[in-house]
């Protein structure tokens, strides 16, 4: 379920706070040479559980998503793969892959940055979440400092770009 982010005003600070630490390990990814995606995991405390960025390339592993990693690290902080009460913060909108694992995971609100035209699935290209194939619902921010982590991500492809050129 799509929550409007006029609904959300409350939390905007901890939201923010907490996207700024995804947009931190993205760059760090983007440094690295992957496309620049971070996540971090709460739990329903508001303490941190679990933080990730992608690692694609670096491990050779097509399934080193961002939001994969993470929910893997928070799964053994709790010693439980549910992730109930556990808020997933993402720079970028989960494809389908993540998206299905966001929902196995039962996390309890998804929070991203920039929406994902081309494969995401919470509301770009699909809705995961909302589908008859998702057994969980789960509430969706999406838009939080929406411009930051789309400016990282346009700068990194031009950047890309620019070296394959070259």
């Amino acid at each position: 379920m799509l929550v409007d982010k006029s609904a959300i005003a409350a939390p905007y600070a901890q939201h923010k706070q907490w996207m700024q630490r995804a947009i931190a390990l993205a760059q760090d990814a983007g440094n690295a040479g992957e496309i620049p995606v971070g996540a971090v995991i709460i739990d329903g405390n508001g303490n941190l559980i679990a933080q990730a960025q992608n690692r694609r390339e670096r491990d050779r592993d097509p399934t080193a998503h961002a939001e994969i990693l993470a929910l893997r690290l928070a799964g053994k902080a709790l010693q439980n793969w549910h992730l109930n009460g556990c808020t997933l913060y993402v720079t970028l909108e989960p494809c389908p892959m993540c998206a299905g694992a966001i929902a196995q995971a039962r996390i309890e609100l998804l929070v991203y940055g920039a929406d994902d035209p081309k494969t995401g699935a919470i509301r770009t290209v699909a809705n995961i979440p909302d589908s008859a194939c998702s057994y969980h619902r789960l509430a969706v921010v999406g838009g939080i400092l929406e411009s930051d982590c789309r400016q990282q991500l346009q700068t990194w492809f031009a950047q890309k770009r620019q070296i394959n050129k070259t």
